[in-house]
């Protein structure tokens, strides 16, 4: 049987302007208080918790250029992983979904934006896949490949009703 792979970043440039802005706004601090010695704010940092402060926020750039939503389909089941969020890969078998399909959606609409909520996970755009479990309750994965994801969900559609493991 096939199998459907996808990585995808958070690549959307002004999710990208919002994040380094947390890193220029200490830097920006950091030489007007310690190079042009002009206190940076009415109540100004110490010249080291500006550059703490930097430190912090340089990590959290770098963090947030590490995460990536992995999502893999196979006999198995949907499988998805949100590095360095998640510690390892989640698997919804196959046993436990009553529908599945690739589905366009409002990301900040249906789902309350991108990223990891409780019914879903997505980095960018408005195409995820869908699942219905059987138990009533729904989980929306992001994807960037709807025709590709679809065909393989068409392949594996027989599992829905025969696999009981």
């Amino acid at each position: 049987m096939k199998v459907f792979k996808e990585e995808q970043r958070f690549t959307q440039w002004w999710i990208w302007i919002l994040v380094s802005c947390l890193a220029i706004i200490p830097i920006y601090g950091i030489v007007q208080q310690i190079v042009f010695k002009i206190p940076f704010g009415n109540n100004p940092m110490s010249d080291v918790g500006l550059i703490i402060f930097l430190v912090f926020m340089l990590l959290f750039v770098a963090f947030f250029f590490k995460l990536k939503l992995k999502t893999r389909i196979d006999e198995i089941g949907i499988h998805y992983y949100f590095f360095p969020i998640q510690l390892s890969w989640k698997t919804k078998r196959w046993a436990t979904i009553k529908n599945i399909t690739t589905i366009k959606y409002k990301p900040i609409q249906h789902y309350g934006g991108w990223g990891i909520k409780s019914n879903s996970y997505s980095v960018k755009g408005n195409i995820g896949i869908k699942i219905e479990y059987k138990n009533g309750e729904s989980f929306l994965i992001g994807t960037q490949k709807e025709q590709e994801a679809a065909i393989v969900l068409k392949n594996y559609n027989h599992k829905l009703t025969t696999d009981e493991s």
